[in-house]
C-alpha cells in the first residue's frame, strides 16, 4: 500500500516554477520583456532624436528671424519698410512671420491680405525690442545678441556686464563716413607696423564704424611689447566725444537722483569716480556695442581703489538706464513678433510628455500581455501531449495494461506520441513472446522429462524391462533435453552479447562439404539427395573470416530443417558465391535451397522466432524445437551478417545467409 501510494504521489503534478509550461511561460514573458523593453527604448531615443533634430531646426529659424527683425529695429527708428525685409524672413524660414505693435495692430505680415490670411495665434513668439534684448546667440550677425555694461573689475576697474540693448543699437556713436574712414587708416597702418615686427592681425569693424585690431592668435602680450602706438585708435572721435558726453550726462542724472557721486565714463563704458587717475596699467578692454575677444585691444585704465559691490550695481543700472534713453529716439518701438506655419497654425512643437510615456507603457504593457497570453496557450498545447505521455509511461510503470496516445499532429510532440506508441507496442509484443518463450520452454522440456520419468517408473513397478533397449530410449530423451538446454544457452549468449566466437580464416566451400557429408546418413534416411553446387554466372566466395564451429552449427540447422520439410524424392541442395567480382571487399552468400511444401507468406515473417514451427501440432518429430533458426540468425548476427528466406508454396524454400568477408566486429563479440 505505501509504495502504491508513493507512485501514486508521483503522478500529482509538478509546481509551475518546476514544470515545462511555467518555463515556457517565464523564458517567453522574459523575452517579451526585453523585447518590448529594447523596442520601446529605441523607439523613445529614436523619436526624441527627431523630436529634438526638428526643435532645434525650428528654434535656429525662429532665432534667424528675430535676430534679422532686431537688426532692423536697431538701425531704423521706425518699422516702416519692415516688410521687405519680413517677406524675405518668411521665404527663408518658410514660415508665416507676422510683426504687429503692442496693441496688435499689424505692421507687416509676410502672408499678405488676400485672401484674408488665418487669425494670429493667441500668445506672440517673441518681442522685437532692441533695447531689451535675451541672450540668444545669432547665426546671422558675430556679435550679435547681449551687449555688456560696466561693471567692476578684479582689478579694480569698472568692466563691461551683461546688458540687454542688441550691440547694433549704436545710436549718436554711429561714426560718419569721414570719421571712419580716418579710423580705418590709423588702423590699417598699425596692422602694417604689427606685422613688420612679426605679429599678425586683422582690422574688425564695429557696428558703429570703429576699427579695432585684433591680433591673430589671441596673444596680445606680443603687442604690448612691439613699438606700434595705438593711441589714435584709442581715444574718441568728435561724434563720439558728443554722444559719450550726452550719455555721461544722463548716467550722473541718475546717480544724483539716488545720492550717489558722479562718474566719469569712458568710450568702453567703463567709469572712474577718482578724479586724479593713479599709475596705469594695460589691461584688455572690449569694443564698445559688440563683443570681441578681451585680447583685441590693449590699452591704458587706470587702476581706482575697489568700489563697493551696492554702488557699482547702482552705477551699471544709471549706465544701462541712460543708454535706453539716448538710443530710444534712435531705434524701432518694440514690436510683437507672431512666427506660425504658413496655413496659419502655430509651429508645432514636439516633446514626449507624460500623456504620450504613459501611451507607450499602455502600448508595451499591452504586448506583453499578449505575448504572455499567447505563450500559456502555447505553453498550454505542448503539455497537454506530455502529460498524456507520463500518465501512459507512469501506468505500464505500474503493471497496468499499455495504453495508445493520441498524435494530434504531425510535429515533434505528435512524433515522440508516436514512437512511445510503437514502443507499447513492442513492449507488449515482447511481453506475449515472454510468456510464450516460458510456456514453450515449459513444454518442450516437459515432454523428454515425462518420457524419462515414465520409463523410470515403469522400470520400478516391474513393467519395463533394463535392457539396452530400455537404456536407448533413455538416453534419447536426455539427448533431445541436452539440445534444448544448449540451443537456449546459445540464444540467452547471443542476447547477452557474450557469445563466445572464435573466428578464423576459412574456406567456405570446404564448409559446405563438412556439412553435406554430416547430414547425409540423415538425407539419406529421409530420402533426400543432399549436395554441393557450383554457382551458377556467379563469382566464387571469397576468403572468410569465420568460427568454423558456429558456421557449421548455423548451416547445419538449415540442412536439418530443410531435410525435415522436404519429403521422400525431394533435394537439398548447397552453394557459396560472391556478391560481387569476388574481391576481399565483397560478402560471401550462402544458400540452402530445398524441394519441400514451402512456407506460407503470412508465415514468412516469423521463420527466425524462437519456438516458431510452420505446423502447429507442436511435434518434435516433425517441427523440431523451434529453436533451430532462431539460433541461425543469431550466430549470422555475431558474425556481422544477416538471414533472408524466399519461399514457394508447394515449390520449396531458400534461405541465405549473407556474411562479411571481414568477419566478427571484435568490439562487439567477445573472442
Amino acid at each position: 500500500m505505501l509504495r502504491r501510494a508513493e507512485r501514486g504521489g508521483q503522478r500529482l503534478r509538478l509546481p509551475l516554477r518546476k514544470s515545462l509550461l511555467g518555463r515556457l511561460l517565464a523564458v517567453s514573458a522574459l523575452v517579451a520583456a526585453c523585447s518590448v523593453a529594447a523596442t520601446a527604448w529605441l523607439a523613445v531615443q529614436t523619436t526624441s532624436g527627431a523630436i529634438e533634430q526638428e526643435q532645434g531646426r525650428n528654434l535656429a529659424a525662429d532665432t534667424r528671424v528675430l535676430d534679422g527683425l532686431l537688426a532692423y529695429a536697431a538701425e531704423h527708428p521706425t518699422w516702416d519698410g519692415v516688410g521687405i525685409t519680413v517677406d524675405e524672413l518668411a521665404d527663408a524660414s518658410d514660415r508665416r512671420i507676422t510683426l504687429t505693435t503692442q496693441s496688435r495692430e499689424i505692421l507687416a505680415d509676410s502672408a499678405g491680405s488676400s485672401p484674408p490670411p488665418p487669425a494670429l495665434p493667441p500668445q506672440a513668439s517673441a518681442v522685437v525690442d532692441p533695447l531689451s534684448v535675451a541672450a540668444v546667440p545669432s547665426e546671422a550677425e558675430p556679435g550679435a545678441g547681449s551687449v555688456t555694461v560696466a561693471v567692476p573689475g578684479t582689478d579694480g576697474a569698472q568692466r563691461s556686464g551683461n546688458d540687454r540693448v542688441d550691440p547694433r543699437a549704436v545710436g549718436p556713436f554711429k561714426l560718419p563716413e569721414a570719421e571712419r574712414a580716418s579710423l580705418r587708416r590709423t588702423a590699417e597702418e598699425t596692422v602694417r607696423c604689427l606685422s613688420r615686427s612679426g605679429i599678425a592681425s586683422d582690422v574688425i569693424e564695429s557696428p558703429s564704424g570703429r576699427p579695432r585690431i585684433q591680433v591673430v592668435g589671441n596673444d596680445p602680450d606680443r603687442m604690448q611689447n612691439s613699438r606700434c602706438s595705438t593711441d589714435d585708435l584709442d581715444s574718441p572721435t568728435g561724434t563720439e566725444t558728443k554722444a559719450l558726453t550726452a550719455l555721461n550726462g544722463l548716467v550722473n542724472a541718475c546717480l544724483d537722483r539716488q545720492g550717489r557721486e558722479a562718474v566719469r565714463l569712458d568710450l568702453d563704458l567703463s567709469w572712474n569716480t577718482r578724479e586724479e587717475p593713479e599709475a596705469a596699467t594695460a589691461v584688455p578692454r572690449p569694443v564698445p556695442g559688440v563683443a570681441v575677444p578681451q585680447e583685441a585691444r590693449p590699452t591704458v585704465l587706470p587702476t581706482p581703489a575697489s568700489l563697493d559691490s551696492e554702488n557699482d550695481r547702482d552705477i551699471a543700472s544709471c549706465v544701462g538706464i541712460a543708454r535706453q534713453e539716448q538710443l530710444s529716439s534712435y531705434v524701432a518701438s518694440p514690436a510683437l513678433l507672431f512666427i506660425s506655419d504658413p496655413g496659419g497654425g502655430a509651429v508645432p512643437a514636439f516633446e514626449l510628455s507624460s500623456g504620450n510615456t504613459a501611451k507607450i507603457t499602455g502600448v508595451a504593457a499591452l504586448v506583453l500581455a499578449l505575448t504572455v497570453g499567447a505563450s500559456v496557450l502555447a505553453g498550454a498545447r505542448l503539455v497537454r501531449p506530455l502529460h498524456a505521455l507520463t500518465g501512459a509511461a507512469q501506468r505500464m510503470r505500474d503493471g497496468e495494461s499499455p495504453s495508445h496516445v493520441v498524435v494530434a499532429a504531425d510535429n515533434e510532440i505528435g512524433r515522440l506520441a508516436a514512437a512511445f506508441n510503437d514502443m507499447t507496442e513492442h513492449r507488449a509484443r515482447l511481453e506475449e513472446q515472454r510468456k510464450a518463450l516460458v510456456s514453450d520452454v515449459a513444454h518442450e522440456l516437459r515432454t523428454p522429462l515425462s518420457n524419462i520419468r515414465g520409463w523410470l517408473e515403469g522400470a520400478q513397478d516391474g513393467i519395463a524391462e533394463l535392457d539396452a533397449s530400455f537404456v536407448s530410449s533413455l538416453l534419447e530423451e536426455a539427448v533431445q533435453l541436452q539440445h534444448i538446454i544448449d540451443d537456449l544457452q546459445d540464444l540467452a549468449a547471443a542476447d547477452a552479447g557474450v557469445l563466445r566466437l572464435h573466428p578464423e580464416p576459412l574456406r567456405i566451400e570446404e564448409l559446405l562439404t563438412y556439412v553435406v557429408a554430416a547430414h547425409q546418413a540423415e538425407a539419406d534416411a529421409a530420402g533426400v539427395a543432399l549436395t554441393v553446387a557450383e554457382p551458377e554466372g556467379r563469382e566464387p566466395p571469397p576468403g572468410l573470416a569465420a568460427d568454423p564451429v558456429r558456421m557449421r552449427q548455423a548451416i547445419g540447422n538449415l540442412v536439418s530443417n530443410a531435410v525435415r520439410h522436404t519429403p521422400p524424392g525431394g533435394r537439398v541442395t548447397l552453394r557459396a558465391y560472391a556478391t560481387g567480382s569476388g574481391g576481399e571487399g565483397d560478402d560471401t552468400v550462402v544458400e540452402v535451397a530445398d524441394t519441400g511444401c514451402g512456407i506460407a507468406p503470412e508465415d514468412l515473417p516469423h521463420v527466425f522466432d524462437r519456438f516458431w514451427r510452420a505446423e502447429k501440432s507442436r511435434s518434435r518429430r516433425t517441427g523440431g524445437s523451434g529453436l533451430g533458426l532462431a539460433i541461425v540468425r543469431k550466430l549470422v548476427e555475431a558474425h556481422g551478417g544477416t538471414t533472408g528466406v524466399a519461399s514457394t508454396v508447394g515449390h520449396g524454400s531458400v534461405f541465405t545467409l549473407r556474411l562479411p568477408s571481414a568477419g566478427p566486429d571484435p568490439m562487439r563479440t567477445l573472442v
